[in-house]
């Protein structure tokens, strides 16, 4: 049964229909191994320009230079890429396909005149999802796309599933949770969002590191679980017959190496909770953990403002770069949304006391006793009228 379907009584025929495919699918990797002689997965490939790159190479000048001198040297600049089949069509003479990869899509064009016979039977075979490379000059087609007119490709990855609804955009959150590494290839946005992650920790690193912080490790199975509260995963050491906790937090150890002399400490790792599971709580987690020796509560005020102003700015000007119109503001104080609200984040950021907020949402101040108690009874607290 393919892996991409979950089969219920719903999408029964669905889940033939799919079966069908892999069964073309595996016909067509025969076709390949037995009448054309490709390995369809392919090996070492030295020289690939990433689909971007290979795209800011087109030269115009280059390109109408050979429309009106066919006949001339061609000038245009040649580039080998790769990338998975998003889309295929197969025109008689000419395949068009579009492939991608991290740095987006690419229309590769595939000429029978203009390439081997084995090359173009190659092209004319495959489907969405194979992993390609393919190489050629950097042109336009008559629509005005800029491709590569490919007299080279190969193929390195034959796909026997096909991919979920054909890759014009995997929805399904079951699958996209599921699955990470199809999503990553069938939602682009998921593919920047980890990118953007990546480049956010990076940044904090260097910010820390810029401060004379020293980034350290510890323990992540501790004989005690400490730190903050919360349910630990517990595990077992056999050799020493010890059980252990998986952290929930690396506070005391960081702690301890101010003890032994460090005056400025951060971790970024994992730590491992064994409770509940939403949009916001995952049983494990990265986190960003800082300590410095003769600070305070508005040393830590300073640095995390600092840190995030600056985590801010550099990722307006990455989304700016790609062209994301939802990005206002200025250079140094960005408006960046977050689930449809516009953040702004210049400096100096609104300082607000949490008891100021509660009194904010709740109508009462934090040290109106009855108040509080009597909004607790009204939210389902047991005991809340007497709970110390």
């Amino acid at each position: 049964m393919p892996t991409g379907l979950f089969v219920t009584a719903s999408n029964a025929s669905e889940a033939d229909s799919a079966d069908d495919l892999i069964a073309a699918r595996r016909q067509k990797l025969r076709f390949l191994k037995e009448e054309l002689g490709v390995d369809p997965y392919g090996g070492r490939v030295e020289g690939i320009s990433s689909l971007q790159d290979a795209r800011e190479a087109f030269d115009e000048s280059a390109h109408v230079a050979l429309e009106e001198e066919p006949d001339a040297p061609d000038r245009r600049p040649r580039r080998l890429v790769a990338g998975r089949v998003m889309q295929h069509r197969d025109m008689g003479k000419l395949v068009f396909m579009t492939l991608r990869d991290h740095t987006g899509d690419l229309q590769v064009s595939v000429s029978k005149a203009a390439c081997e016979p084995t090359i173009f039977r190659l092209a004319k075979k495959l489907d969405y999802g194979d992993v390609v490379v393919a190489g050629g000059p950097m042109g336009r087609t008559r629509k005005g796309e800029i491709c590569v007119w490919a007299d080279r490709v190969e193929i390195h990855a034959k796909s026997l599933t096909p991919p979920p609804e054909k890759w014009h955009g995997l929805s399904d959150p079951e699958i996209r949770f599921r699955r990470r590494y199809v999503d990553l290839h069938a939602n682009p946005e998921a593919l920047l969002a980890l990118q953007d992650r990546s480049r956010i920790v990076s940044r904090m690193r260097s910010f820390m590191e810029r401060r004379d912080f020293l980034e350290v490790e510890t323990p992540m199975m501790q004989p005690m679980a400490g730190g903050a509260a919360a349910r630990p995963f517990m595990t077992h050491h056999n050799t020493l017959d010890l059980d252990l906790y998986l952290r929930i937090a690396p506070e005391l150890y960081l702690k301890r190496l101010l003890v032994g002399g460090l005056p400025r400490v951060f971790e970024i790792n994992r730590n491992f909770r064994n409770e509940g599971v939403d949009r916001s709580h995952n049983p494990e987690f990265t986190a960003l953990e800082v300590y410095e020796a003769f600070g305070d509560c508005w040393t830590m005020l300073e640095l995390t403002e600092s840190m995030l102003h600056e985590l801010a700015v550099a990722s307006a000007e990455d989304r700016r770069a790609r062209g994301d119109d939802t990005v206002g503001g200025t250079p140094d104080a960005p408006v960046l949304p977050f689930d449809g609200i516009p953040v702004n984040w210049e400096k100096p950021f609104v300082q607000v006391t949490y008891s100021e907020l509660f009194e904010r949402a709740t109508g009462f101040g934090i040290q109106d006793e009855p108040a509080v108690r009597a909004k607790a009874t009204e939210l389902g607290f047991d005991d809340a009228a007497t709970r110390d």
